[in-house]
């Protein structure tokens, strides 16, 4: 891979990093705020646990049938 190629790797796992310890720190936080903008999701469909973003991301675009990036944005957007 190339230098770019590289740096661009670096910058998304320290960026998803980032967002996974917003996630962890205030999860209840997020889970209330995603409860209230999503009515269907389920407390099933919201279980985190550390470093398994990609489940709930993968929960959230099932169950909202929405794709991975906005399902991302929908975390961001709360832990802003």
């Amino acid at each position: 891979m190339n230098n770019k190629g590289e740096e661009m790797k670096n910058t998304l796992a320290r960026k998803a990093e980032q967002v996974g310890d917003k996630i962890q720190g205030n999860w209840n936080e997020i889970k209330g705020k995603l409860k209230q903008k999503y009515a269907e999701l389920t407390e099933d469909d919201l279980v985190y646990a550390e470093g398994k973003e990609d489940e709930l991301y993968g929960k959230l675009q099932k169950r909202l049938g929405i794709s991975r990036e906005e399902a991302e944005g929908a975390i961001r957007s709360i832990t802003r």
